[in-house]
C-alpha cells in the first residue's frame, strides 16, 4: 500500500463465519420445530444467546485477563514486547493493544478485548523463557492477527451460540418432540426425539471447533505474513508444544475459559478428546507454516521486512 501499512486479507473469513453460523441457525429451528415450540419459546432462547454474546463481547478482556491473574506492564519493565507489538501494529496500520503477563510457567500466549481500540495481548512468563525474540516476535504476529481479523468477536457469538444450541436439545427432555408425536407416536418418533437431545450438544460443539480452527490457520497465515517470516511461528510453535507437556497449566474453571483464545491448547489433548480440541493439530500448524516459508524462499516473491531465512530443521 502506498502509505507503507500492510493490507490485512481476508481469507474468506466472513463467508465462512457466515456458512457456519447458517448452519447454526438451521440447527436451532429445527430443534425448535421438532419441540413444537412458540414463537415466545424461541424468542427467550434467541434474547439469552444475543445476551450472553453481549456480555462475553463487552467484557472479554477483563474477563480473560483476570482469569489468568495477569498484569499489565509498562515498556520500562518488558521493553521486548513493546517494541515488537508497536512495530507490528504500525505495519498493519492498526492500534497498538494493551501488554500484560501472566505469572505461570505453562508457555503460551492469546489476544482479547471487544475490538481494535480495545484489546489486550498477553504473554505467559513461561513462553517468554522459552523463546527467542525472533520466535516471540512470530508468536505476538499471530495474536495481533486474532484482533484485527475481528476473530473475538465471532469466538464470542459462536459460544453464545452454542450454548444456546444445547439448551434447546435439552429442551426437548421437557418439551418432547410436539408435532413429531401428533405424526408418530411409535419408536421412530421416540428415536428421533433422543437423537436430537444427543446430537444438538455434540452438533453445537462441533461447529464452534470448526469455527476455532479454521481462525487459528487463517492467524498463522496472516500473522507470518504481517512478520514476514513463517518459520519463526513454526519454530515457536513446536517450543510451546513441548513446553506445554512439560509445564502444564492447571486445568481450572478459569484457564478452561481462555484455552481456546490460547495459541496452544494449554491442555492435554490425546485420542478421543484430540477430536474435540479448539486447536488443529500442531504438526499440521507447522507444516502449513513451512510449507508458506518454501512458497517465500521462491524466486520472485516480494518478502516483507526483517524477514530471515532460516534452513530446514534450525528449529527442531
Amino acid at each position: 500500500m502506498s502509505d507503507g501499512t500492510m493490507h490485512v486479507r481476508g481469507h474468506f473469513n466472513g463467508l465462512k463465519t457466515t456458512l457456519l453460523f447458517g448452519l447454526m441457525w438451521a440447527i436451532i429451528m429445527l430443534i425448535w420445530w421438532l419441540t413444537d415450540g412458540t414463537g415466545a419459546t424461541l424468542g427467550i432462547y434467541i434474547v439469552i444467546g444475543l445476551a450472553t454474546t453481549f456480555l462475553s463481547y463487552w467484557f472479554s478482556d477483563r474477563l480473560a485477563i483476570a482469569s489468568m491473574r495477569a498484569k499489565e506492564v509498562s515498556e520500562q519493565e518488558a521493553p521486548m514486547l513493546y517494541r515488537i507489538v508497536r512495530e507490528l501494529s504500525a505495519k498493519a496500520g492498526r492500534p497498538m493493544p494493551r501488554i500484560y503477563i501472566a505469572p505461570t510457567m505453562s508457555p503460551n500466549a492469546f489476544a482479547t478485548g471487544r475490538n481494535e481500540r480495545h484489546a489486550a495481548v498477553c504473554c505467559t512468563q513461561g513462553i517468554l523463557q522459552i523463546l527467542n525474540e525472533r520466535e516471540l516476535r512470530g508468536v505476538l504476529g499471530h495474536e495481533l492477527m486474532h484482533v484485527y481479523n475481528h476473530d473475538i468477536l465471532t469466538s464470542a457469538i459462536a459460544s453464545a451460540m452454542a450454548t444456546v444450541i444445547t439448551y434447546l436439545g435439552y429442551s426437548l427432555m421437557y418439551f418432547g418432540g410436539g408435532r413429531r408425536n401428533d405424526r408418530d407416536s411409535g419408536p421412530l418418533g421416540l428415536i428421533g426425539l433422543l437423537l436430537s437431545m444427543i446430537l444438538a450438544p455434540i452438533a453445537a460443539s462441533l461447529i464452534q471447533l470448526a469455527i476455532s480452527r479454521t481462525r487459528e490457520y487463517d492467524a498463522d497465515e496472516d500473522g507470518s505474513r504481517l512478520t514476514g517470516d513463517p518459520e519463526a511461528l513454526a519454530s515457536a510453535l513446536n517450543k510451546i508444544s513441548v513446553g506445554v507437556q512439560s509445564a502444564g497449566m492447571p486445568q481450572t474453571a478459569a484457564t478452561q475459559s481462555v484455552s481456546a483464545m490460547m495459541i496452544e491448547n494449554p491442555f492435554s489433548s490425546k485420542g478421543i478428546s484430540r477430536l474435540f480440541s479448539t486447536h488443529p493439530p500442531t504438526e499440521e500448524r507447522i507444516a502449513r507454516l513451512m510449507e508458506m516459508a518454501r512458497e517465500m524462499h521462491a524466486p520472485g516473491v516480494e518478502r516483507s521486512a526483517g524477514y530471515v531465512p532460516v534452513g530446514s530443521g534450525s528449529w527442531r
